[in-house]
């Protein structure tokens, strides 16, 4: 039987391993932060995956009610709303990375909106009113909540200003607004963190350094997203709207392939734009496209432990989206699976993605020598404080590229176990979306159904047997397509 070797040297030097991905975490725009069963989720996700900062879009909104035009014209400002989530956020030890967008109405230019709560992406009427609101703002939340509390928070300007659909404008008039928000924000205390470009598709990285240091305008850190799902376009280098234009003009279809590594090429690419700049990713998923199947299914947990694991270096925080399906982006999507971007269901049964990124919580802080991939199957070690050892395995291909179980043969150096256990996500364990699928698809399961959803949802330990092998010993494991496994040695 064919099968793939991989080693381990338990004595060789170690790394430090900052678990970069766990920084922040998105979710849906600022208004169902509110919500009870969104908070709920959110304390699980803190207290099982480890996130500390929490990003989402429309903070500004008018859901939100910050910002109220009087009779006579004046301006008034409210932070009822914001203050209840901000205050949420801290009780439970997270803080918020802050998106500063959209547009309040009432100092908005023109019309246009985005999503189902009708985000205005439109720049301001009166920049006067826009740095005021800023001011007054950043002036509450140090009142409220200290200045060095505040200090430890991030402030992003807008989201996407590179796509038409986010901001009606260039991306001369994107600086504009940046130097404008930065400013505000230095003007109240120099020693907070604001940044950007926010961008779709890692774009306009260089050119906002650029605009910045020509203009010597406040810039901390770098901002961008991406998909893999975004790689045709990507490799154009042509504007979403320029891009598009000309498929249709040749009466094509976009294609949403992507070949593997995709990711990690696009961030080491950026990482080079950024220079000395930390570089946050504050959106990304398996797929952009909401309501993609891969999203439920294990797909997406062996597509993310691959790409945070090959990313590793390369970036400072890598913020998924989202951590629930509670998303209004659209009108809420009818069904308890329905393939959205959260690691969670409506109701908050953790979809493959999210255990693995439970796994990968688990995994120490102190890394191995990176471990060369064979064939689809690729893995990295760490250490804990005790010098405890674990391995995160996954066989990763992407969408229809061959892959086939592989039988994996791991040999641990320098190290005697007595035992070892192994924890495993793939098409039949900790795999709800497969029973919901067989149940025939409910968009409203009872209260059992949701009961036998959960506990399918959960991970289980099983015994691995540990062979002596010359200085240390080897175990023995398959993985299937699309797999993943944590492997956790005991002296």
């Amino acid at each position: 039987m064919d099968k793939l070797i991989f080693q381990v040297d338990a004595d060789a030097p170690k790394q430090n391993f900052p678990h970069y991905w766990e920084m922040c975490v998105g979710s849906c725009h600022g208004y169902t932060a509110l919500r009870a069963d969104y908070r709920e989720m959110l304390i699980k996700a803190r207290k099982d995956l480890g996130f500390e900062y929490v990003r989402f879009h429309g903070i500004l909104c008018d859901d939100m009610c910050v910002v109220q035009r009087a009779q006579d014209g004046t301006v008034r400002y409210n932070f009822f709303n914001i203050d209840t989530i901000f205050d949420f956020l801290l009780s439970i030890g997270m803080r918020p990375f802050m998106e500063l967008g959209f547009m309040p109405s009432v100092l908005a230019s023109g019309t246009q909106t985005c999503f189902h709560y009708k985000g205005n992406v439109t720049v301001p009427a009166s920049y006067e009113e826009w740095d005021a609101m800023i001011t007054a703002l950043i002036r509450h939340l140090i009142e409220r909540y200290g200045r060095a509390e505040v200090r430890r928070w991030y402030f992003e300007v807008w989201n996407e200003p590179n796509l038409k659909f986010f901001f009606a404008g260039e991306m001369e008039d994107y600086f504009e607004l940046y130097e404008h928000t930065a400013r505000a924000i230095k003007s109240v205390d120099a020693m907070l963190q604001v940044g950007g470009p926010a961008t779709a598709l890692n774009a306009w990285i260089p050119e906002l350094i650029t605009y910045c240091h020509e203009h010597e305008v406040p810039l901390d850190f770098i901002t961008s997203h991406h998909y893999p799902t975004d790689e045709i376009l990507w490799r154009s280098g042509k504007p979403l709207e320029v891009f598009f234009a000309e498929l249709q003009a040749k009466g094509e279809e976009p294609s949403n392939t992507y070949h593997r590594g995709i990711l990690t090429e696009m961030i080491q690419k950026a990482r080079k734009e950024a220079g000395e700049y930390p570089l946050y990713y504050t959106e990304w998923n398996t797929s952009s496209i909401l309501g993609d199947s891969i999203h439920d299914y294990p797909y997406s947990s062996a597509l993310a432990v691959k790409t945070v694991i090959d990313n590793t270096g390369y970036v400072d925080a890598y913020s998924f989206w989202t951590f629930s399906d509670i998303f209004e982006e659209g009108p809420q999507r009818i069904g308890e699976f329905h393939n959205g971007f959260g690691l969670q269901t409506v109701h908050g049964i953790p979809k493959p993605v999210y255990r693995a990124f439970e796994l990968l919580h688990q995994l120490g802080r102190r890394r191995y020598p990176a471990i060369p991939e064979q064939s689809t199957v690729g893995m990295i070690a760490t250490a804990d404080h005790e010098d405890g050892i674990c391995v995160l395995a996954y066989n990763q291909q992407v969408p229809g590229e061959p892959v086939k179980e592989e039988t994996v043969e791991l040999v641990l150096r320098n190290r005697k176990a007595a035992s070892a256990v192994i924890t495993r996500v793939d098409d039949t364990h900790a795999n709800a979306r497969k029973l919901w699928d067989e149940m025939g698809a409910p968009d409203y399961p009872d209260a059992d159904q949701m009961g036998t959803l959960y506990k399918a949802s959960v991970m289980t330990e099983e015994p691995l047997e540990a062979v002596p092998a010359g200085d240390g010993c080897k175990v023995e494991f398959t993985l299937p397509p699309q797999g993943i496994a944590l492997i956790r040695f005991f002296a």
